[in-house]
């Protein structure tokens, strides 16, 4: 009888670590866990829109690195800008729904002291990132991050881009006003992006 239980028991944590392995696959984008080969994992992000009160922001690390385009990109060039900065990869349909929202918005507001970036990750070809920038007429700039080493660079358990897709709002000062863990539409980028672009 005692047999029986526990081939049972086995039986269950199997289809539960099945079960487990299948939404981690299925998954577009999440926390990053990365380990000694330097691959990175991703999860599902939280769905969640995060807004920061004026005092409890945060600063962001000062990324830099090559852009998909091949040029140079620093963060820290466009502060005193509200920068919107959204974590894609062209294999993540997600990103593809959000993609022509996120060219509006950046378009609309040219002028505005805003300014749009990209982190492009795990596309280990340029070829693929630079097709889905011209098919979704993103005129805007995107880290090239194929291993996630500049997302690694956030701390953890902070307002750290953890999903993809994922989007943080900076105000002018370079601190995270807003993080998005979620696929976002135009009338929610929007509406988080306006209260900062009016700010004085």
């Amino acid at each position: 009888m005692s047999q029986t239980r526990a081939s049972r028991r086995r039986t269950t944590l199997l289809a539960a670590g099945v079960a487990a392995g299948a939404l981690l696959l299925s998954a577009c984008g999440g926390e990053q866990t990365g380990s000694s080969s330097g691959d990175t994992k991703f999860v599902k992000g939280t769905g969640e829109i995060t807004k920061v009160s004026k005092g409890d922001r945060t600063s962001v690390p000062d990324l830099s690195g090559p852009s998909v385009d091949g040029k140079k990109l620093k963060l820290s060039d466009y502060k005193g800008k509200v920068v919107v900065l959204n974590v894609w990869g062209s294999w993540c349909s997600p990103c593809r729904a959000e993609a022509p929202n996120l060219a509006k918005v950046a378009r609309d507001t040219k002028g505005k002291d805003v300014q749009f970036l990209g982190i492009n990750t795990r596309d280990l070809d340029k070829a693929n990132a630079k097709a889905f920038e011209r098919n979704y007429e993103i005129d805007y700039p995107s880290f090239y991050d194929p291993s996630g080493k500049l997302i690694l660079k956030f701390p953890k358990n902070t307002l750290s881009p953890q999903a993809i897709p994922s989007t943080l709002i900076l105000d002018k000062d370079g601190k995270v006003a807003v993080r998005a863990l979620k696929e976002l539409n135009e009338k929610e980028l929007r509406s988080a992006l306006d209260p900062l672009t009016d700010a004085k």
